[in-house]
């Protein structure tokens, strides 16, 4: 069976990269060929210039030095300390101990865990502990940052924190970031650009922005529709029509000065009345992107002077025209 089949990517420096796909669609293969944690039949893989592929085991190693990683259940060391278990790299490569400390120092330091590093795993909630994951990861200062669902296991409000603290990573550190997820939220927040595998290839792949937008593949659509809801028809529309009088409107914002606010505006300076009966807006790497579906009633002539006023960066059509 190929569990990887055909991928071609490629990772800019400084990048947060993201590779989204179901269970078993090869994300986490793919991310084990990167730091040569799985054998290659074929193909080729870069690394900073180096071919991975034609590596003996003693350059894997070395390659491996400069490549962190975290995982989903934080694999602390749960005998060791907080600090022994960020040092712990270190001292496989034989730093030496004053060296090691004052660098366990200012990385638990970077990671808002000071004050714990003489407290053990099990005396840490999980988001401090993936926060002593990321803070080992870094103890070899890697160029690379491979995360494996390093979310998954974290409640809505801690996966924040952990998101802000990959992002100060990245654009502090300059440290390039590969996040594995099915987590959308995760991928819309954090990664300039994502590819979407199913069935070990990369089905599409591209800025963040556009694939959430305007994605082309059925298996990008449904990873989509979790963060962005879809615009209503079929069935959906027909109920909603009737709940709700008046001529259905479809309107998308694609651009960082659209809100809703203008566009409801425009509709109460023009004395129609109007109101919301499907969608939302969202966020996507900081850029603003709604669908909302609305029902309008009043003069035709004064709903078109109304959307005409609107302005650049909003799409409005009538639904089902």
């Amino acid at each position: 069976m190929t569990a990887v089949d055909g991928v071609s990517i490629d990772v800019e420096r400084g990048q947060i990269y993201g590779i989204i796909g179901y269970s078993g669609a090869g994300k986490s293969t793919l991310v084990r060929l990167i730091n040569g944690l799985e054998p290659v039949t074929s193909g080729s893989i870069l690394v900073d210039d180096v071919e991975v592929t034609t590596l003996c085991s003693r350059s894997l190693r070395e390659l491996r030095l400069g490549i962190g990683m975290i995982f989903q259940r934080f694999n602390l060391l749960r005998s060791r300390t907080v600090a022994n278990n960020v040092g712990y790299p270190l001292e496989v490569a034989g730093v030496p101990r004053a060296e090691r400390a004052a660098k366990v120092t200012r990385l638990l330091e970077f990671v808002g865990l000071a004050d714990r590093a003489g407290a053990y795993p099990e005396e840490l909630s999980g988001g401090q502990q993936q926060r002593v994951g990321i803070a080992r990861a870094l103890a070899g200062d890697p160029s690379i940052l491979l995360a494996d669902e390093a979310t998954s296991a974290l409640d809505p409000e801690t996966t924040e924190e952990v998101l802000d603290l990959l992002a100060r990573v990245n654009a502090e550190l300059g440290v390039t970031i590969v996040v594995i997820t099915h987590e959308m939220e995760v991928v819309t927040r954090l990664a300039h650009r994502v590819a979407v595998m199913e069935g070990g290839r990369v089905v599409e792949e591209g800025e963040t922005y556009d694939v959430f937008t305007a994605p082309r593949t059925e298996t990008a659509k449904r990873f989509v529709r979790t963060v962005v809801r879809a615009l209503p028809e079929g069935d959906e529309l027909a109920a909603l029509r009737a709940k709700h009088d008046g001529r259905f409107f479809t309107v998308s914002f694609t651009d960082a000065g659209a809100t809703e606010a203008r566009v409801f505006g425009a509709l109460a300076r023009a004395g129609v009345d109007f109101n919301l009966v499907h969608g939302g807006v969202d966020d996507i790497q900081g850029r603003v992107y709604g669908l909302l579906t609305i029902a309008v009633r009043g003069e035709d002539a004064a709903i078109a002077q109304a959307f005409a006023s609107v302005g650049p960066g909003v799409s409005i059509t009538e639904a089902g025209a």
